[in-house]
């Protein structure tokens, strides 16, 4: 089960609902459900889905809303992202999740 560390601001997004695609760099980790941390705070999510690839291709006009609930633009999403993962240029993984029931 892969751990997560978050910013506060992402924490309450995907407490919310409103963010529901994490985009991480690297391949993708194994297992059914993912923890989120921020802080003293976690979150247990189901991931129902990954897809990976560069930035671009996996943060696109139909979902760039799910992945930073406050972009307004694709290129602002992108923007977000690239401002965490400096100049990391491989391959990411967005993790499709949903609110878990246990």
């Amino acid at each position: 089960m892969p751990l997560f560390f978050t910013k506060k601001e992402v924490f309450q997004w995907l407490k919310e609902g409103k963010k529901t695609i994490d985009v991480r760099k690297g391949k993708p980790f194994r297992g059914e459900f993912a923890v989120f941390q921020a802080g003293p705070h976690t979150l247990r999510l189901r991931i129902v889905r990954r897809e990976t690839g560069k930035l671009a291709e996996i943060v696109r006009p139909d979902n760039f809303r799910l992945v930073v609930p406050s972009a307004l633009v694709v290129d602002e999403a992108i923007g977000y992202l690239q401002g965490l993962y400096v100049a990391y240029e491989g391959v990411f993984t967005a993790y499709h999740i949903a609110q878990s029931k246990g």
